[in-house]
């Protein structure tokens, strides 16, 4: 079979370098080019000295990249990858997209959050959401796959068995996540100089982040309910990894035991999801690297109060890996090709 040639654009990012380390070690990839407009005809490992004698292919104009792939991958701001997904649709070639500008349905909500129009709506029809574990038949045909956000899949898989089993209040869900700083990207802020974020941990944008209501929807597709959340992301000194801890109120009277029965089952032909024994806690120290995402169940008992926790690599199951993932499945390969990476264990 031949293999896929696939094409990276904005891979001087932190996703996108990330992405092609990963494309590179793939049976069935050929990495035909890769983009970066601010490092035009540099090799990608005069950036990453990582990637010396290994990968030492230079960074092309985006039209050369899309002409050589049958796959692109686009690591890109919000706003800018609307016409490279036409360019692709028109050429006929699958585009995954790790941004956010095919997350939403409801172009209002792009609007009132990212302070944008959609370009081509035209396209958004066509676009399928591509948390593989939620909406793997939907993945299968698309020709335009927005990759899921790194703290909406950390909080999505952790919740997607209870949203199911319609036993909380689904307007009290109160959502607390600790990234790495890789999480926002190559641009400095004031927040990310070393003087500030070292020996440092803060929330960040309380109840008014982007990704607030790329969680709503999600969860309100698996419960059938309008869902609102309190969520609050904080910044962690750390290269990688996002911790959520997660509450929600039960509706009635229930043991962790019978809930965690209900979460093992939910997951059990899940490869890449690991419900820990009841005990565990998830720990984004055995997360790095790899395309997991650890959950681990906890129980208020004088509450009633659910306690849910998470753990991923943002920058591997919660951006270049899912992105893999989905285009395993796209293109019919075993889903789990090119990601079977063991968490470290120190």
């Amino acid at each position: 079979m031949k293999k896929i040639r696939a094409g990276v654009i904005g891979a001087s990012g932190y996703a996108g370098a990330e992405l092609v380390r990963l494309l590179w070690m793939h049976p069935e990839v050929e990495l035909a080019g890769i983009n970066s407009k601010s490092y035009l005809g540099q090799k990608i490992a005069d950036l990453y000295p990582s990637f010396y004698q290994i990968i030492d292919l230079p960074f092309e104009e985006e039209d050369s990249v899309i002409a050589k792939s049958d796959v692109v991958f686009a690591s890109l701001p919000h706003g800018l990858s609307e016409p490279l997904a036409k360019k692709c649709d028109a050429l006929g070639k699958v585009f995954i997209d790790l941004g956010a500008d095919f997350r939403l349905d409801n172009e209002a909500d792009y609007q009132e959050w990212y302070h944008l129009q959609y370009q081509e709506p035209q396209l958004h029809k066509k676009a399928v959401y591509g948390l593989p574990e939620l909406f793997r038949e939907d993945i299968k045909t698309a020709s335009i796959i927005g990759n899921p956000g790194c703290y909406p899949t950390s909080i999505a898989l952790a919740l997607a068995p209870l949203m199911k089993l319609d036993i909380i209040h689904e307007q009290h869900l109160i959502i607390d996540s600790k990234s790495g700083t890789t999480g926002s990207g190559k641009g400095l802020s004031d927040s990310t100089h070393f003087p500030r974020l070292n020996e440092s941990f803060a929330p960040y944008k309380i109840g008014a982040h982007r990704h607030t209501p790329e969680i709503e929807q999600t969860l309100g597709k698996l419960c059938g309910k309008d869902v609102s959340i309190s969520f609050t992301p904080h910044l962690l000194p750390i290269n990688r990894g996002i911790v959520s801890t997660i509450y929600a109120d039960a509706t009635d009277e229930i043991h962790v035991e019978e809930l965690y029965a209900q979460y093992v089952k939910f997951y059990a032909n899940e490869p890449f999801v690991r419900v820990l024994p009841l005990g565990k806690t998830a720990d984004l120290k055995y997360m790095k690297y790899t395309n997991y995402c650890d959950v681990s169940l906890h129980m208020d008992e004088r509450n009633q109060r659910i306690i849910l926790v998470s753990a991923i690599d943002n920058m591997v199951k919660g951006a270049g890996g899912q992105a893999i993932q989905n285009m395993n499945i796209r293109f019919g390969y075993p889903e789990t090709m090119g990601l079977s990476m063991v968490p470290a264990s120190f």
